[in-house]
């Protein structure tokens, strides 16, 4: 019972480790297809006196991944409903070139302001809004998320290893007498310890696959994309092929470490 107890313990240790684990890698994933989407819907306009290609702009930055035309039909259109004024339309053949330009990934704010920089610099070009302010902030935040998720999956990681550790403690206790007789007859150190690594090896390999079913029928049931559907968003949030076998992994490193420094520190009764 004491036993069973005791494997209860580090399989839910393990497992606490393994969800938090996937959990930041499906939050990663989701900021990232946040920021894909931002930098999908975020634009630069660009006035200019000539009509520009979108090979002059990526030979600025190679990032410029399309040129969009903006005409100002619309608001003289607007324009002339409210003022009366039907000359208006003869002003756009004095009008300047407009074009928003799209970026091929999400940007920093600092490359918005270094990209808008370098986009003055050319004399075909007169005026850029980069929209810095609003992207600095939407960034900011971006980046302040990113942070918080870190340090709560560093947290959780000390205490659960905090807590294996101590499981192992009271296993390699209960198996002290065992070891001890085992040393006596010169038995080498990793033959003493075999039932240790295979118990931790064992646990380690159960809370994978509880860690993976739980996420399996997470993703199988769409219980997340439900709601990440809500703001338009549809990452991929578990990825069997990649994240079974780092799961996995992890799992069964992170007992085989802990146990080998319980065995290090562990000293033999005289």
């Amino acid at each position: 019972m004491k036993s069973l107890k005791s494997h209860f313990s580090l399989i839910t240790a393990l497992f606490s480790i393994l969800i938090t684990l996937q959990l930041f890698l499906s939050l990663d994933r989701v900021i990232g297809a946040y920021e894909q989407r931002l930098g999908d819907n975020y634009g630069i306009v660009v006035v200019s006196d000539n009509n520009l290609s979108l090979a002059f702009f990526q030979s600025i930055d190679s990032a410029i991944s399309a040129v969009e035309p903006l005409s100002p039909t619309r608001m003289l259109q607007q324009l002339q409903q409210q003022t009366g004024d039907s000359q208006i339309n003869l002003m756009t053949l004095n009008l300047p070139h407009f074009y928003r330009l799209r970026m091929a990934h999400f940007i920093t704010p600092d490359a918005a302001r270094a990209l808008g920089e370098r986009l003055l610099r050319d004399r075909a070009i007169t005026r850029v809004e980069t929209f810095a302010q609003q992207h600095d902030t939407v960034y900011r935040l971006l980046q302040l998320f990113k942070n918080v998720v870190s340090v709560l999956a560093a947290v959780v990681l000390l205490v659960t290893s905090l807590l294996i550790v101590k499981e192992m403690r009271l296993w390699q206790f209960q198996h002290r007498e065992r070891m001890n007789i085992m040393a006596l007859f010169g038995a080498p150190v990793w033959l003493r310890s075999a039932v240790l690594f295979r118990l931790a090896i064992v646990d380690a390999v159960i809370a994978s696959v509880i860690a993976t079913s739980v996420f399996l029928l997470v993703d199988h049931y769409g219980w997340m994309a439900q709601l990440l559907s809500l703001v338009q968003l549809q990452p991929t949030l578990f990825q069997p092929l990649h994240d079974v076998p780092l799961l996995t992994g992890v799992a069964i490193s992170l007992s085989i470490l802990l146990a080998s420094m319980i065995v290090m520190g562990h000293k033999e009764e005289v």
